[in-house]
């Protein structure tokens, strides 16, 4: 059984074959937007005493 795969997938392979270079620009941009370090009890404690609690009723003007 043949799996489809896309007109896109295909030409995305093809360019990656000839591109190598770019595979190291992919994994900069995925480290900058996606890939974020861990977070330090110290940091996550901070935010919770930050958090600013919300009003019953969201809306309400008093």
């Amino acid at each position: 059984m043949a799996l489809y795969e896309s007109e896109h997938t295909k030409f995305m392979r093809e360019w990656m074959k000839q591109h190598p270079e770019e595979l190291l620009e992919q994994k900069k941009g995925r480290a900058l937007w996606w890939d974020k370090p861990p977070r330090t009890l110290e940091a996550m404690k901070n935010d919770a005493e930050a958090e600013v609690p919300s009003k019953a009723y969201y809306y309400d003007a008093n």
